[in-house]
């Protein structure tokens, strides 16, 4: 007994060892940590259930029976992050360049079967040379069979992808349909295809980096939703981040204890506002004086920075912030900006988490470029996204709603449960040197007479007070109290229940 007893020990640390010494420590020397490593940092203290450590791939061609490593290149199972449960896959690229293989891919699908039927997320750290080419048309199989399990989880549980190495090729699809995609500087890189390919077909040069480098996905395509320094800075920043993240789409939004008073004044937000309109403030500075402990986890924040998505926590739960930033753009909704809330949108709706609105847009980016890349259905894909909601929603208008971008921002027609401004918020179809000079064209040579028509039209619209005598803003609120009343819609909303008329599934404009 003793002897099978070390036999299996020896097995096991055969298969810890992965590609051998001698690759690990080259993945050290890139700055790289191994697939156990990253696991071991991410999961709790010991929490961690592998599966399928001794599966070793099946190809006979190009010599491959010599070299079978055990576990094939990926480790899975799963474990829990603060005490909740995920599952996980780390691909090793010290075997085979984490190349994926028919077991490899079999291996992933199991564990996301096992998400789907037991209710939990799936955490993707992806690190590999894409589709192993001794194995050629099964390992293109293996990649379909993943990606179908993507689709069949989206909306089911959560699915993260960390790329913490190369993902090229038909790789780069998983992490795309899954819901986050964070990736590490310097050392990660996706495209579909590489530097080389590019120089044959376009003639182009171009570096792996300035292709598909972290930068590039986080401030350009908007592939990624975040960067990080090195490996153990973004596998810490996964374990904060997935504190927010329900576990199923049944499991609802997560509470944790929080030690800040829902009722808390904030009397600076009196002052945030310039008397100027034109002069710009920084929304973020509301979203953290509104926040539990003045906690915000921002996604997608180098890209469209004219908009700001991310979570933060009210009374211990997680909510969603879409809010415009007055910093960039003057917070204009265009194209980049749409698309990233709408995404964000129907992901807290997908998976039941409130949405906090913050308004202050003065409509949308006018332009050619605009206008040929498709503002129009770019925009409706964010006035779809909050339309089909069926989650708590909050908006609160800070300043300036103008035209069709104060309907798409959550408005109280298009499904907001609560709908706030402050004070100095100006709900019109627009500003009013606009408006004066289409309603008054005829006094145009006469700038006194212009001068008084503006001064008129700002006094009856531009306030709050119109779209409040009409029901469409529920209260006008001192912006010191925007947390507790913010807190005390969300409280009301809890139960809040909405039957949708039957449909097999919508049509967004995509």
């Amino acid at each position: 007994m003793r002897d099978v007893l070390e036999q299996l020990e020896e097995r096991r640390q055969d298969a810890r060892m992965g590609g051998g010494a001698d690759r690990i420590a080259k993945q050290h020397a890139k700055g790289k940590l191994t697939a156990r490593e990253r696991i071991e940092l991410l999961l709790d203290e010991g929490s961690f259930e592998e599966y399928d450590m001794f599966v070793a791939h099946r190809c006979t061609d190009f010599g491959m029976e010599q070299q079978k490593p055990a576990g094939d290149g990926v480790v899975t199972g799963w474990g829990t992050i603060n005490g909740r449960m995920t599952y996980v896959f780390s691909q090793d690229f010290t075997v085979f360049g984490g190349s994926l293989s028919e077991t490899h891919a079999q291996k992933i699908c199991k564990i996301m079967d096992m998400a789907l039927q037991n209710g939990a997320p799936v955490i993707g750290l992806n690190d590999s040379g894409g589709a192993r080419i001794q194995e050629g048309v099964a390992s293109l199989a293996g990649y379909a069979d993943v990606f179908l399990r993507n689709v069949k989880a989206s909306g089911v549980v959560p699915q993260i992808s960390l790329i913490m190495g190369p993902c090229a090729g038909g790789a780069v699809y998983s992490p795309a349909m899954t819901d986050f995609i964070f990736m590490v500087e310097d050392s990660s890189y996706m495209f579909v295809t590489g530097p080389d390919v590019v120089k044959t077909v376009t003639n182009e040069i171009v570096t792996a980096e300035e292709l598909g480098g972290a930068r590039t996905h986080t401030t350009k395509s908007s592939v990624a939703d975040g960067s990080f320094e090195n490996d153990v800075i973004a596998l810490e920043q996964m374990r904060r981040f997935f504190d927010y993240l329900p576990l199923n789409a049944r499991d609802g939004a997560p509470v944790r204890p929080f030690h800040d008073d829902a009722n808390r004044i904030e009397n600076s937000l009196d002052t945030l506002i310039p008397d100027n309109p034109n002069q710009p403030y920084d929304m973020r500075e509301v979203i953290l004086k509104i926040s539990d402990e003045s906690d915000f986890f921002e996604v997608k924040a180098n890209f469209a920075k004219n908009m700001l998505t991310g979570f933060i926590r009210l009374e211990g739960r997680t909510v969603g912030v879409v809010a415009n930033q007055p910093m960039v753009l003057a917070g204009c909704l265009d194209i980049d900006s749409a698309r990233k809330a709408a995404r964000f949108v129907r992901f807290c709706d997908a998976f039941d988490i409130p949405l906090l609105t913050l308004v202050d847009v003065p409509g949308f980016l006018p332009g050619v470029s605009q206008e040929y890349n498709g503002i129009i259905t770019h925009g409706a894909k964010l006035l779809f996204a909050f339309a089909q909601a069926t989650v708590p929603m909050v908006t609160v208008i800070t300043r300036k709603a103008y035209g069709g971008a104060y309907d798409v921002m959550a408005s109280k027609h298009i499904g907001a449960d609560v709908n706030y401004a402050w004070p100095t918020s100006e709900i019109a179809v627009m500003g009013a040197k606009g408006a004066t000079e289409i309603l008054y064209r005829s006094e145009l040579g006469d700038p006194d007479k212009i001068a008084a028509r503006t001064k008129e039209y700002e006094d009856r619209f531009a306030n709050p007070f119109v779209a409040a005598e009409r029901g469409f803003i529920d209260e006008v609120i001192m912006p010191h109290s925007t947390r507790r009343r913010v807190c005390r819609a969300f409280a009301a909303l809890r139960n809040k229940r909405v039957e949708m008329p039957y449909k097999k599934h919508d049509n967004i404009p995509l």
